[in-house]
């Protein structure tokens, strides 16, 4: 007898749920085989000790024994708890367990026809009772499996109504017909149970497959992400590199060339040079904010100042444009980091002017409580309300399915986003299609702050404030011969190696000189693999623990960066402007 549910072996979700399913049902059935044994068991010695001190017929002997060898069948169940695979071999354990139910309902259906007195109704009525209770106790613990059901319930109850039927008086019949229609009540609830055991063991297995599911989409979409981070970690690294020199280099030339004609060129390539820069640090921007390496450093910041800069960043590409570039003057100070601030807020102007066409940007601060909401408004395009939910993911661009690289990477809302969370500044987006947009910042409100202290300008009178002696460890020639290019302008003295063994080498001639290194700069990738980081920590603890560290690297993935900032290590990152190099030095400097 096969179950319903049983409809292919194929390896399929449905086919797999369906065997999951099974493997209970039967778990189940074999679970409860020993209590409900045992209590058909006295059931049946009960009613032979009534049956033979009324009767004193010896087939009661008989049929006793019938039921205890049927007892001594179900020791062959106990195989079921034994075998190691019976979870995969349910099939056949269930067929096992129909056919005993089956052969042990018979020994009761044959009760009726041994048993049954035509003229005493007390006796009739008692085994009535015991085979209708015994129907009605066995039901539930077997409900699971329909084909269990019935071949409980089938042949005792047959036994009962074809020998109350062969008694053939009105009476006998009416029970036989009491019988039948209990018989038709007890199969429509097991039904019933049946069902709800099913579909509740259905939906428990489903939703399980639906998370195993959802967990693998989720392992697949990190998979993804982290594949993304390495591209952009390698991809960012190799193209840092050559720009990184072309920066330093260019810097150079464009300081040789000062009052001649061929300025202009070189005054241009380093234009060209600072716009791939700009997206090269955008990609940095992801990395360094996903690894969780940038801490803000929170303070009172007066924003007339940040709108001025962010002004004199954008107010040529406006013109360029035919745009108008307002940025309302404000008294008003806010609780931020001002750089992080300032990326935010540079990220919403460019999208803004990038996706309008006439017009203009607005940016205005108010006031509200003890809040400041700072508005970035424009008169573009605007935002189809289904977009709004997708535009700070990366790479998403509104009307850009062509993917021109004239309307940026598609990355600058994502940093938004970043930041936004980062600084816990929400950022909200109203948009009407062909009216514009609004992204509001909120922001803590802070009173004033106290004036700074005057800052050091790294541009003018620079080679007394540099450290005169200084160790570079990089094994890229151009790199290399870029620094020394620059720093020597400056008057610095520049030594170049390799790797460790010739950084020791250096040190070591430097200690015999008594000319020791003031600062060590090293790249973080090293030839042969080697990692830069503990190079210069290793070199900084054998030689001189005080020594100024200063790490310049292209790398841009999590781990890495996330490394490099739990080490307290200053770092740069390439391409390094050379006015940001020289100034960092002067930082690092120790005093005489």
């Amino acid at each position: 007898m096969t179950s319903p549910l049983i409809t292919s072996t194929a390896n399929t979700p449905a086919s797999t749920t369906t065997q999951s399913v099974l493997r209970e049902q039967v778990a189940a059935s074999y679970a409860s085989i020993w209590s409900s044994s045992l209590a058909g068991t006295l059931l049946a010695c009960a009613l032979s000790a009534v049956l033979y001190w009324q009767l004193r017929d010896p087939l009661i002997l008989a049929w006793l024994s019938l039921i205890f060898l049927q007892l001594l069948r179900y020791r062959k169940s106990a195989g079921y708890f034994r075998d190691p695979k019976a979870a995969e071999r349910s099939e056949f354990w269930v067929k096992r367990r129909y056919r005993e139910l089956f052969i042990y309902s018979s020994v009761w259906g044959l009760a009726p026809w041994l048993f049954l007195p035509a003229d005493n109704l007390p006796m009739t009525v008692l085994i009535m009772l015991i085979i209708l209770g015994l129907t009605s106790g066995g039901v539930p613990a077997i409900a699971q499996r329909w084909p269990s059901v019935l071949c409980f319930v089938i042949p005792m109850i047959t036994g009962l109504v074809t020998a109350l039927l062969w008694r053939g008086d009105a009476l006998h019949l009416f029970l036989a017909v009491c019988t039948m229609v209990y018989l038709g009540a007890t199969l429509h609830f097991a039904r019933l149970q049946n069902q709800l055991l099913t579909d509740a063991l259905l939906l428990r297995f489903e939703k399980e497959a639906l998370a195993d599911e959802l967990q693998q989409q989720v392992a697949i979409a990190q998979r993804a992400s982290q594949e993304k981070t390495r591209f952009f970690a390698a991809a960012s690294h190799d193209l840092r590199q050559p720009l990184h020199a072309i920066a330093l280099f260019g810097a150079v030339l464009e300081k040789d060339l000062a009052g001649r004609p061929e300025h202009l060129h070189a005054a241009r390539l380093m234009r060209a040079v600072r716009t791939l820069g700009t997206s090269l640090d955008t990609m940095l921007d992801v990395s360094r904010l996903d690894a969780g390496v940038i801490a803000p450093e929170v303070r009172a910041v007066p924003l007339n100042a940040l709108f001025q800069s962010i002004n004199q960043m954008f107010a040529s590409r406006a013109d360029e444009k035919g745009l108008q570039l307002r940025l309302r003057a404000s008294p008003l100070c806010v609780r931020t980091d001002p750089a992080l601030l300032q990326r935010l807020l540079a990220n919403l102007v460019e999208n803004a002017i990038k996706y309008t066409v006439h017009g203009g940007v607005l940016v205005v601060a108010r006031a509200r409580g003890n809040q400041v909401w700072i508005d970035v408004r424009d008169t573009g395009m605007g935002i189809a309300p289904e977009q709004l939910e997708y535009i700070f993911d990366e790479f998403y661009q509104v009307n850009n399915p062509g993917r021109d690289r004239s309307q940026g990477l598609g990355i600058g809302l994502s940093i938004v986003r970043r930041l936004s969370e980062l600084l816990d500044h929400p950022v909200r987006v109203h948009s009407v299609q062909g009216r514009g947009s609004r992204f509001r910042a909120v922001l803590p409100a802070s009173p004033a702050p106290s004036p700074p202290a005057p800052a050091v300008s790294p541009h003018s009178g620079i080679s007394g404030l540099l450290p005169q002696r200084v160790l570079l460890i990089d094994d890229e020639v151009d790199i290399a011969d870029a620094v020394a290019a620059l720093l020597g302008s400056s008057g610095v003295a520049l030594k170049v190696v390799r790797d460790e063994a010739q950084a020791t080498a250096a040190f070591m001639r430097a200690v015999e000189q008594r000319a020791p290194f003031e600062v060590l700069i090293c790249d973080y990738r090293l030839a042969g693999g080697a990692d830069g980081l503990d190079v210069g920590l290793r070199l900084r603890q054998r030689f001189d623990p005080l020594l100024p560290l200063l790490l310049v690297t292209g790398e841009t993935a999590p781990e890495r960066l996330q490394r490099v900032r739990n080490s307290g290590v200053p770092v740069l990152f390439k391409p390094t402007p050379a006015e940001q190099l020289l100034a960092t030095l002067i930082s690092l400097k120790r005093p005489s």
